[in-house]
């Protein structure tokens, strides 16, 4: 009865998993990263933050179309913003 018990608590966090990287979550990192990428790749600063404002609300669009459950924890990836002296 345990052995089922843990087998059946197994193929729950499996299938949780599997439903939190979606198709659409995939080509959304896919795309972000490109336009990381391209951002990292450029010395226009303007430029840069535009790329990476981009591919934050890509990856934030992405996280909203699975209930928001990765919105919370998205990071901001701009390397601009973090050069920044306060």
């Amino acid at each position: 009865m345990r052995g089922i018990l843990v087998i059946m608590a197994a193929a729950s966090v499996a299938l949780t998993l599997a439903a939190c990287e979606s198709k659409q979550d995939n080509a959304a990192e896919k795309q972000a990263d490109a336009l990381e990428n391209q951002a990292a790749a450029t010395s226009n600063e303007t430029q840069e933050t535009q790329l990476n404002a981009k591919a934050d609300a890509i990856e934030q669009q992405a996280g909203n179309a699975d209930g928001g459950m990765t919105t919370n924890n998205t990071p901001n990836t701009s390397p601009s913003e973090a050069q920044v002296n306060h």
